[in-house]
């Protein structure tokens, strides 16, 4: 274990990371797809991801909860691993490769846009929600 790390911080991140890979696999195999088809599993969990994340970060910025072990397990570990920009930038390359310029570009700009939506939201619901 690294020098000063704190135990309850590294079991926060890895209980929240096996959730959300855990989560992310079910995700991937409820929803499977071709280069060809809309990847509704990614799409689905990078949002979900933006949302969780906006609301914790939220929650931090504006001062009602510090990063404590619960952001560390929802923000790094949860969403760490529930997230996937890799595995959107693949799925891009692939539609690319198989043919499907728009369906590639529109997965893109609607990826961009969900995710900032969501986040805009959780900001604002938990900006509004009572402390």
């Amino acid at each position: 274990m690294a020098a000063g790390a704190d135990r309850g911080v590294l079991a926060a991140i890895f209980l929240g990371g096996c959730a959300g890979a855990v989560l992310r696999a079910l995700a991937g195999e409820a929803l499977v797809h071709d280069p060809g088809q809309w990847p509704w599993a990614t799409l689905l969990v990078n949002v979900a991801g933006a949302f969780v994340l906006g609301h914790v970060i939220t929650r931090v910025e504006d001062g009602r909860a510090h990063f404590t072990h619960a952001g560390r397990l929802l923000g790094t570990g949860l969403c760490g691993a529930l997230t996937t920009f890799s595995t959107l930038q693949l799925e891009t390359l692939q539609m690319l490769d198989a043919g499907h310029v728009a369906l590639a570009v529109a997965y893109l700009a609607v990826s961009v846009a969900a995710g900032l939506a969501a986040v805009a939201l959780a900001t604002r619901l938990t900006r509004e929600a009572p402390p």
